[in-house]
């Protein structure tokens, strides 16, 4: 019942997170308890962090990395086969709250870095970018990254909420319903299309080449990825709020040709075959 342009402009991703768990916006105490939950709960037990200097790092997806870590996680927590709402609740707080540190982590640890602990002080967006650079971000990253978590929060039972909840209606606990998931998501039909979008761009390499190459992958009927939507037939409706963010954020980088390469496609692919972007573009 609430609109998404509405959410994607003036709310937090933790009043999301509330908004999803409860049905409904939190009031300011609500919001300043669960953000307190999430920051209490952000550290993850060094055994797993450990586990991924394990690995042959070069071969390892990371959405492999991460659905391990998580099923680790629930390891280590002594409530992990309770089933009381109350425990399961508990649970939902420590797997969002500790996500965020994982990914960072492992992305640092790839290359070549420590990883950076959570400062509790800020929002989870802006948390989520400082562990991942060791600098605090810039308003305009933290509201972008805040956006983009807020348009993906909930996309109605898509595949990897699906998995989800077939994992969990067998009774399991909720580490392996959102193991599960990650598996899901982790296909690139699903999750995986913004990560191949991103191979497309790097591949193309320079605004000068994107006409030649995507007129080709057209011509040989190849799939563009981030183009077209089962459900959004006439465009994503997350995507324009996206779209604007890339364009600031590439502009403050002076990374402006993967924003300029991107409209381009889009004009090309929009224009030949009226398929527009999609969130995962």
């Amino acid at each position: 019942g609430y609109d998404i342009d509405d959410l994607a402009v003036n709310a937090s991703f933790e009043e999301v997170i509330y908004l999803l768990w409860h049905q409904r916006l939190p009031k300011a105490d609500e919001l300043a308890e669960l953000k307190q939950q999430l920051a209490d709960n952000m550290a993850v037990p060094q055994a797993v962090l450990d586990h991924f200097k394990t690995y042959d790092i070069k071969h390892v997806h990371p959405m492999a990395a991460l659905r391990t870590a998580v099923s680790m996680l629930g390891l280590f927590d002594e409530e992990a086969e309770v089933m009381e709402p109350e425990a399961n609740y508990r649970k939902a707080i420590k797997i969002q709250a500790k996500i965020s540190t994982l990914v960072t982590a492992f992305g640092r640890i790839r290359n070549g870095q420590e990883p950076v602990a959570p400062k509790t002080d800020l929002s989870f967006a802006a948390n989520f970018l400082y562990m991942l650079s060791g600098e605090l971000p810039e308003a305009i990253e933290e509201e972008a990254f805040n956006k983009a978590l807020v348009l993906h929060a909930d996309h109605e039972l898509n595949a990897s909420t699906f998995t989800a909840r077939v994992a969990v209606a067998t009774l399991s606990d909720v580490y392996s319903g959102v193991t599960a998931a990650i598996g899901a998501l982790k296909g690139p039909l699903h999750g995986g299309a913004n990560e191949q979008v991103m191979k497309m761009l790097t591949e193309i390499g320079s605004v000068d080449n994107v006409e030649k190459v995507i007129t080709e992958k057209l011509a040989n009927k190849e799939k563009i990825m981030g183009f077209g939507h089962r459900v959004y037939r006439k465009g994503d409706p997350r995507a324009k709020h996206l779209r604007d963010m890339s364009q600031k954020l590439t502009k403050i980088r002076g990374e402006e040709k993967w924003y300029e390469m991107s409209v381009k496609i889009d004009e090309i692919v929009t224009g030949q075959k009226n398929l527009p972007p999609n969130v995962d573009f």
